[in-house]
């Protein structure tokens, strides 16, 4: 069996060093917050006060002190990621301070990050274990390309998902976990390892973020953590070819469904993919179910509740992912069923109201 220690060193510090640092950027807004407060105008937003929503800067610097402690196989891999994922995590910061974001240039960003994790480590995607995708992806620039568009696709998602209190940073830690898991059960401890080291650091600003949300991630931190997770289920399968490339595909779907299912439903409606809107899963769950049967009286508590009702779908592709990393028919099997689920949840959300409305007559 393969021997596992969790690198505590790092993961504990990480943690701590993020930890102190949100709280810090908390304790001192008033000296900052004229630009780095989050405004409370605009359709999606539903907390109740300005809030810092530079919480991705904590993360940051706790994922620098945890790769300077965690072992020297650790730091191999964690190392290049964190160079990489520098222009994803720096555009976001702009758009945070700047309140001013454009989706081509959220999606240019994210892709360079990628292309720079390529340059550095030379990996990409080159199969998806699909007839003829897997001829055309054993062209370089072919599978280069894919692999930035993947990348900036999942950072995309992560940061569509980040509304409410804790729902970003634990879809991520669930994430996290579930490829940590393959990776282990596959043999691979470093990139396992790897996973606790980011999870530390999230864990870090969780505390500060959850359940009262005193920081935000902003756009830097969704941007940074959704480069991070997408490109560890990019190295997973790189690095352990008895895994299909479906596992951890399924393993980020939550946030993969959201985009998707978003970007079709927008483009129906209004044909403008980067206008917000309140009808995404975690929108319809906290004003059809939170807000309607939680005291009215007790908003943090509505907006808090939302991230444990989405995991519970969440982790349904994610346990899957597990059983069948090596399955890849029984993942593409898998991958329908989760997203016919995403649609079934979300059509019974969207048409609640109107359907208590036929039945009361």
């Amino acid at each position: 069996m393969l021997s596992f220690s969790i690198p505590r060193l790092a993961l504990i510090m990480g943690g701590l060093a993020t930890l102190f640092i949100c709280q810090a950027i908390v304790i001192t807004r008033h000296w900052h917050g004229k630009h780095t407060m989050d405004s409370l105008s605009g359709v999606q937003k539903v907390h109740e006060n300005p809030t810092p929503r530079i919480g991705g800067i904590g993360v940051a610097f706790g994922l620098l002190v945890g790769w300077w402690f965690a072992p020297e196989s650790v730091r191999a891999i964690l190392g290049p990621m964190l160079i990489a994922s520098l222009p994803a995590f720096f555009s976001g910061v702009v758009e945070d301070i700047s309140k001013r974001g454009v989706v081509a240039e959220r999606l240019f960003a994210t892709m360079a990050s990628g292309l720079l994790a390529w340059w550095l480590t030379g990996v990409s995607v080159t199969r998806l274990d699909l007839w003829g995708f897997d001829t055309a992806l054993r062209f370089a620039p072919i599978s280069i390309l894919f692999t930035a568009f993947a990348l900036g696709g999942v950072a995309n998602a992560i940061n569509i998902i980040d509304g409410f209190n804790g729902l970003a940073s634990g879809t991520v830690l669930l994430s996290l976990a579930t490829l940590g898991l393959i990776a282990f059960k596959s043999g691979d401890a470093d990139s396992a390892k790897v996973c606790f080291v980011i999870g530390g650091a999230i864990a870090g600003f969780m505390l500060v973020n959850y359940p009262y949300g005193k920081i935000f991630l902003g756009d830097g931190g969704a941007y940074l953590l959704g480069f991070l997770l997408g490109w560890m289920a990019v190295l997973i399968t790189a690095r352990n070819p008895g895994v299909s490339p479906w596992a951890p595909l399924l393993a980020c779907g939550y946030p993969i469904f959201e985009v998707l299912f978003s970007m079709l439903r927008r483009r129906a409606r209004t044909h403008n993919l980067g206008k917000p809107d309140r009808l995404h899963l975690h929108s319809l769950l906290w004003s059809r179910i939170t807000r309607k049967y939680i005291s009215s009286k007790n908003p943090t508590l509505q907006n808090a509740l939302v991230m444990p009702l989405a995991l519970l779908y969440a982790v349904i592709p994610c346990l899957l992912a597990i059983y069948f990393r090596r399955n890849t028919p029984a993942l593409i099997f898998g991958f329908i069923l989760c997203a016919a689920l995403y649609m079934a949840v979300y059509l019974r959300l969207i048409h609640f109201r109107w359907i208590r409305k036929k039945l009361i007559r």
